[in-house]
């Protein structure tokens, strides 16, 4: 070695290599280093954090020095706790999760998540990886180069004169024998006297973390699509890798009211109900006697007032608030390249009477829900004509042709809402963000269209006040089927979904279809609930989709992603098993500044929803709610919803959570009691598998009771056999002979229609009974609430509009109260939760509530009447 020459070492085991500045080492006290900036695990030196230009610290309570490779090989694969003190390593940002973290609040760092899940596995699997051929190696003289299968290899080399002293190194490969070059950031000093593994090198902790990075490479070869080259360096084009990771998250999370909101409320009422007490402590044990009678009424009453107000404020005691993930969502369901495994939807809207719900509503709620969010072969939007209206049909025929240019604008430039009524009424600046000239001109011809669409309308609904005499008859000659209104046959037309039907833009538009049920005299046809179940048969022979949402025809879609937010619940692999339906909140439109008739209900809709969440979900209301169709056809929940998680670390297999705690097993414990948790596992496994496969693998079921349940319909049998959509495949002449059959008014008789399946008969608040039965069945539901708006309607307008409306859900609640389905009596001995049936019992008995509210009034009258009063006189001083 020259004088001149600068001595450097390369010290490595067979999996890695370390380079070593033996210059350094004539410096006094140069082998003590930075001691807090070096692991103690592994004795590499920790890493400074780009985004913070700090040191990575792993443990925020003692600041044990812990590089980020130990840190998340502890979390992964140790013990998940500090060395020094014990404490449990809390998730960094950017870091894996694993079982056992706790949600936490902030934004979420998913992409920080891949980023550094991807970059911090290619670092570990090859580490220095510099072929000595892509830089100039005439510089370097070796003196000697060997390879040895055990121990720390060591080599000088020098370097000429003219070459950087702290850039550049040789490195060895131990398997192929390649020279590599190294460029570290910054040279270690190191003691040559002292033995390598007091830092790190060669200690048992040091080969363990070698191993994990050895099977964290076969983890990763294995994700590998293609199978060709194991180089992490094309992981970036690997698709498979965000999908891998993100198999692990769920696509919503439960987030808790504040406790410096909610804990304030439960104090106040806590004080009330302590004061009502003391108030009825009083009342009872001083009657007035010489006025009992007006004692005894006004005591009565007010106990009812006591009673209804407890009911009515229990169920408001754990509101939740949720958070989906749409990202997330996408990623698992929509690869790139690959078509999209969303699930489908059939989208119901349902409409009565042209002249109260003008057909240019229902053409706008027909319009969001076409240019929604989702892949079009994944959408079916099926109108229920209770009317048979040969307006409504004509109406939807325009609105199909104004679809094709629609639907691409509103996809091409992403607007909201995509109701064209309501997105052109909007007083905002739409060139705040859209400053782009061509968007400028399309947006003005668009407009221009739209006029002409409600002219073609307009002058669809003044033809329509003119009846032929020989009534309404098709383009092509044939007689219109709903001339008489209550007496007509089922009708289905199939207005776009065939592949000749395209936008401008050349693409495919979602299914829209026309129907129109059977109606005779003498038969009951249970009104919206009837016209509801009709769709729900019709829409199974043809599209057969898995999720319904059904949506009143004055509610259109303000939010285009409505549908995927939905989905992020009934499809999350954890989750959405038992879940039954997702409820959004209604909102409106053309409300008065003080909204004097109370449309918004916020009580309702933004505290009550809230607290019934936290049970076992909120009611249904009738309108803006996604459907499970399994739940719908009056099945039972599935008693297991996931497979047991990895919980156990003293064994290789992971306990199960339904053979007892669900905390870590100690070493101590014996064998025997893990391999009886082993078969515990095994079968919550089994129930797990059954549950996936769903009715497929149950036993066949005789084809007489599927009949007296479904009815009599080889095609609709067929169809609840499966729940991914494959009844989309089908002759389409003999489907709508199909449809006609099961569109008949005596399809239902003697069936489970309207009692068990579909939407429950028995009053005109359908919807309260329908989420009751499904609730009974052991289903719980999920209220969602996004940013924007999912659904807005029109709201009534006038007194009368509103007391009609309030009056029919009086009487809807009576007519539950007075059946067998009353919540006070039914249900029982299943899955109906004691507050959640407390919820309903307030809902079927509130209109009771006005009997002793009126007689409470009138006593003061009486009590002036009859000169007598109803609480006991104070002593006089």
């Amino acid at each position: 070695m020259d004088a001149g020459g600068l001595g450097f070492l390369v010290a490595g085991s067979r999996r890695e290599f370390v380079v070593l500045n033996v210059d350094d080492f004539s410096k006094q006290g140069s082998s003590q280093g930075c001691p807090d900036y070096i692991c103690q695990i592994c004795g590499d030196d920790i890493d400074i954090l780009q985004e913070e230009n700090e040191y990575f610290v792993a443990c925020n309570d003692c600041a044990f020095p812990v590089c980020r490779t130990c840190y998340e090989y502890e979390r992964q694969e140790g013990t998940q706790v500090c060395p020094r003190c014990k404490t449990r390593y809390k998730r960094h940002k950017g870091s894996p999760r694993v079982h056992g973290d706790e949600e936490e609040e902030g934004s979420d760092d998913i992409e920080s998540e891949f980023a550094s899940s991807i970059a911090g596995r290619s670092n570990i699997v090859h580490p220095y990886r510099v072929s000595v051929a892509e830089s100039s190696i005439n510089s370097w003289d070796i003196d000697s180069v060997s390879i040895t299968n055990s121990g720390a290899s060591v080599h000088f080399y020098e370097e000429h004169v003219g070459t950087p002293t702290n850039h550049h190194a040789l490195v060895v490969h131990p398997n192929t024998g390649e020279i590599m070059r190294y460029n570290p950031l910054q040279t270690r000093p190191i003691n040559p006297n002292r033995d390598l593994a007091l830092y790190g090198y060669g200690s048992v902790a040091w080969k363990n973390r070698v191993e994990w990075k050895t099977k964290q490479q076969n983890k990763m070869q294995k994700v590998s699509s293609d199978g060709e080259g194991s180089d992490l360096n094309d992981f970036d084009s690997d698709c498979d890798i965000p999908r891998c990771a993100e198999s692990k998250q769920q696509l919503s999370r439960k987030v808790p009211i504040p406790s410096s909101k909610i804990n304030p409320y439960r104090i106040v009422i806590s004080l009330r109900l302590a004061i009502l007490g003391l108030f009825f402590h009083y009342r009872i044990l001083n009657p007035v006697h010489d006025a009992h009678w007006l004692w005894l009424t006004s005591v009565i009453c007010e106990i009812w007032f006591a009673f209804s107000w407890i009911l009515d404020q229990f169920p408001k005691w754990h509101p939740i608030q949720r958070e989906t993930y749409l990202d997330r969502l996408s990623l698992r369901y929509e690869k790139e390249g690959k078509p999209p495994e969303l699930a489908r939807i059939d989208v119901f809207v349902s409409t009565v009477d042209p002249m109260k719900e003008p057909p240019l509503i229902i053409a706008n709620t027909v319009l969001s829900i076409l240019a929604v969010d989702y892949p079009v072969d994944k959408v079916c939007c099926y109108v229920s004509d209770d009317g048979a209206a040969m307006l409504t049909f004509e109406a939807l025929t325009e609105t199909c042709l104004f679809a094709r240019k629609w639907v691409p604008f509103c996809k091409k430039h992403k607007i909201e809402p995509r109701a064209p009524e309501w997105y052109f009424a909007q007083k905002i600046d739409y060139l705040r963000e859209k400053v782009h000239p061509e968007f400028v001109r399309e947006r003005r011809a668009m407009k221009r269209e739209y006029e002409e669409f409600k002219v073609r309308i307009n002058t669809v609904v003044a033809n329509s006040c003119k009846v032929p005499e020989g009534g309404w008859s098709l383009p092509e000659g044939a007689p219109w089927h709903g001339n008489n209104v209550r007496d007509h046959a089922g009708m289905v037309q199939v207005i776009t979904g065939n592949d000749c039907v395209m936008d401008d833009a050349g693409n495919k538009l979602p299914w829209l279809v026309y129907v129109s049920r059977e109606k005779r005299p003498g038969h009951d046809h249970h009104k919206k609930a009837g016209a509801l179940n009709a769709l729900l048969r019709t829409s199974a022979i043809l599209s057969n989709a898995p999720f319904v949402l059904n949506v009143d025809c004055d509610h259109y879609m303000n939010n285009s992603k409505a549908l995927r937010e939905a989905m992020c619940f009934l499809m999350d692999p954890v989750l959405g098993e038992k879940i039954c339906y997702v409820q959004f909140p209604q909102r409106f439109d053309g409300i008065d500044q003080h909204d004097r008739y109370s449309n918004h209900n916020v009580v309702f809709f933004d505290i009550n929803m809230k607290g019934l969440d936290g049970i076992q979900g909120p009611i249904y209301v009738g309108t803006g709610c996604v459907f499970r169709r399994h739940a719908l056809y009056g099945y039972d929940a599935p008693t297991a919803t996931k497979p047991p998680s990895k919980t156990c670390n003293c064994w290789p297999k992971s306990c199960c959570l339904c053979c007892g705690s669900k905390r870590k097993c100690s070493k101590a414990k014996k064998k025997q009691e893990h391999q009886k948790k082993v078969k515990c596992r095994n079968a919550s496994k089994q129930v797990h598998a059954l549950e996936v496969a769903g009715r497929e693998t149950a036993p066949p079921v005789p084809r007489e009771k599927f009949e007296k349940r479904f009815g009599q319909s080889d095609a609709f049998l067929a169809s609840t056999l499966q729940d991914n959509g494959e009844g989309c495949h089908f002759d389409m002449l003999k489907s709508l002979d199909d449809c006609i059959h099961v569109l008949s008014c005596g399809y239902e008789n003697k069936t489970q229609w309207g009692k068990e399946v579909g939407w429950i008969y028995g009053s005109v608040t359908e919807d309260i009974l329908t989420g009751f039965k499904m609730h009974c069945h052991g289903w719980r539901s999920v209220y969602c609430m996004p940013k924007r708006p999912a659904f807005k309607g029109s709201a009534p307008i006038n007194l009368t509009d509103r007391l009609h409306q309030v009056l029919r859900w009086a009487l809807g609640s009576v007519e539950i109260f007075l059946s067998k389905h009353c919540p006070i009596w039914y249900g029982y001995r299943c899955g109906l939760k004691p507050l959640e049936r407390l919820s309903y019992i307030n809902c079927v008995i509130y209109p009771w509530t006005s009997i002793p509210l009126l007689i409470y009034c009138a006593l003061p009258a009486f009590c002036l009447l009859s000169g007598k009063f109803m609480v006991p006189e104070l002593p006089a001083s």
